[in-house]
């Protein structure tokens, strides 16, 4: 529990991700400080009675002094920022510029890792952002009323080696299978857009739908060495919507280390989808 008063800084991207860590920040007694970064926070975060700053992507340094004045000593980083975002519209202050300049690899792990670096050396120690919402993580399991059919395990299984690869080079988190061969793989689009993106090819090769096996299978795992302050995998009911629309019928994530945003809402969505989830 925190000391009487204790500030929490938390940086927003964008999603409900975000407002949970608020909500449960505030009901363990935390007064929160947010960091709402202007390109990627949904502005309804202002009504939700904590102290915003808002800042754009790039400004470091306005980041740690608006921290330090506030008395933040602790920090959490959650909800998405886009991948195109952090290399297309940043515009990097002098701190930033001066960490860019000094990466020998410039994704996302590297540049974030970085900068929860500079914040521990100014005094500011960021935290798992799952901390404050360990309920929310997947358990072991089949976490839904259907499990897989022995096709969805045989592309789970196969898509797995092939997510395991790409994170290894920081690529992406997420593939989409289908009869055990890949259909697409994630980059900077994120997974609603890969999973977009792998119902448009399967739909574009047949001019029958009806003849289509709409068995897609969406894998989706941590990092080989996920660091759990940032870019945590995460799933909500519009990533069931999209699966839906695409013709996915089967999800896996890694047990323990992806949150469901939307908690029980997810599993009644999927439910409703007929979609199985299963996490290993």
């Amino acid at each position: 529990m925190p000391v009487q008063n204790e500030k929490l800084g938390l940086i927003a991207g964008n999603g409900k991700f975000p407002f949970l860590v608020l909500e449960a920040a505030r009901a363990q007694g935390y007064e929160v400080v947010v960091a709402a970064i202007k390109e990627e926070t949904f502005p309804e975060i202002e009504s939700k009675g904590a102290a915003v700053h808002w800042l754009s992507l790039g400004e470091l340094s306005k980041l740690i002094e608006t921290f330090q004045r506030e008395g933040v000593r602790r920090a959490v980083m959650a909800g998405q920022v886009k991948h195109k975002q952090i290399f297309s519209s940043i515009r990097p202050d002098w701190r930033l510029a001066k960490l860019l300049l000094s990466l020998t690899t410039r994704n996302t792990d590297s540049l974030l890792g970085a900068v929860a670096k500079v914040l521990g050396d100014e005094g500011i120690t960021l935290e798992n952002s799952t901390w404050l919402l360990e309920p929310l993580l997947v358990r072991a399991g089949v976490v839904t009323e259907r499990a897989p059919s022995e096709q969805e395990r045989k592309n789970i299984e196969y898509g797995r080696t092939v997510a395991r690869q790409l994170a290894q080079h920081d690529i992406g988190q997420t593939v989409v299978i289908a009869e055990s061969a890949c259909v697409a793989v994630e980059a900077m689009e994120g997974t609603d857009a890969t999973i977009e993106r792998a119902g448009q090819i399967m739909r574009s090769l047949y001019e029958d739908p009806s003849t289509l096996s709409r068995a897609l299978t969406i894998v989706k795992i941590a990092k080989p060495n996920q660091d759990m302050r940032f870019d945590v995998p995460v799933i909500g009911v519009r990533t069931i919507e999209v699966m839906q629309t695409a013709g996915a019928t089967c999800l896996a994530v890694d047990a323990g280390k992806c949150l469901l945003l939307d908690g029980q809402n997810v599993i009644d969505a999927a439910n409703a989808a007929g979609v199985t989830i299963v996490a290993e």
